[in-house]
């Protein structure tokens, strides 16, 4: 080791030794296939079509130099894939939310088939009025159906605070006053 040109005083003091155990390295034999690199260079990647350097206007901090239109060229790749991305993610959003409600559908469909099939989706039973209607021969009346008018009619005489009061005093007793 130099220092100022000269050996350092310390290192000067240690004799050096030759080993026999340690041989120098010798000069690698090159294949026969060997082909030397050509003596021009390829055309720079940075170089237009012109073969014009273009002009490397900014520059980051960790070194890298691009050119406006290089970068320019970047944010349109990366907003085409974005967009690419944002499409294949709405498209399967839509295809999950088509087969759950196709699942919806079909448990439906099972629970009451025919059910969703049909226009009508309110049940009522046809309305008939209880003079109009004479049993035909060999039909007869129906009773349950002319007790149940009847005791709809009866309910609908009486007033409406004195069925909520009995259905109090129902549940929770009859209570004096004093």
């Amino acid at each position: 080791m130099m220092y100022n040109d000269r050996p350092h005083p310390l290192l000067a003091q240690i004799p050096l030794t030759v080993s026999p155990f340690i041989s120098l390295p010798s000069a690698p034999t090159l294949p026969y296939t060997y082909q030397p690199l050509p003596s021009t260079l390829p055309p720079s990647a940075t170089a237009d079509s012109n073969g014009n350097e273009r002009e490397k206007i900014i520059v980051s901090q960790s070194g890298h130099a691009a050119s406006p239109d290089d970068i320019i060229a970047s944010c349109q790749a990366l907003q085409a894939h974005i967009e690419k991305m944002q499409e294949n993610a709405e498209r399967t959003i839509r295809e999950w939310e088509e087969n759950l409600r196709e699942e919806q559908l079909a448990e439906k469909r099972r629970l009451a088939p025919g059910w969703l099939d049909r226009d009508e989706k309110i049940l009522q039973p046809a309305k008939v009025a209880a003079g109009s209607v004479a049993p035909e021969q060999g039909q007869s009346v129906n009773l349950m159906d002319q007790q149940a008018d009847e005791t709809s009619d009866v309910q609908m005489q009486q007033p409406v605070a004195s069925q909520e009061g009995d259905e109090l005093d129902r549940a929770f007793g009859t209570m004096t006053m004093r």
